[in-house]
């Protein structure tokens, strides 16, 4: 990616589905550009690393260590290493998910 490009337009929605696209893979970190449609999510999960996660578009509930965040198009949020989490769309959204391996 070597010109500047609108981060909403390198992922699209696509119904009942998840759409994931990497965009940097690095041994420092990724990061990951996501679609959700309305109702999708991840389940309770764990991770290793620190992950911020960041909201291009519409809504998300982001579920950090049993605390509910509801996080919106152009907000952000940390999910520290090893904590639980689990992402549900209240309406489609996009986000930028950057972990942190170091």
């Amino acid at each position: 990616m070597n010109n500047s490009q609108n981060i909403n337009e390198l992922v699209n929605y696509q119904e009942a589905s998840v759409v994931s696209k990497e965009i940097v893979n690095k041994a420092s970190g990724t990061v990951t550009l996501f679609a959700f449609d309305k109702g999708q999510g991840l389940s309770e999960h764990k991770a290793p690393f620190d992950a911020l996660v960041i909201i291009t578009d519409g809504t998300a509930e982001i579920i950090v260590s049993e605390i509910k965040h509801i996080v919106k198009a152009g907000e952000m949020l940390l999910m520290p290493a090893n904590a639980t989490h689990a992402l549900r769309a209240i309406e489609p959204f996009k986000m930028i998910l950057t972990m942190i391996k170091s």
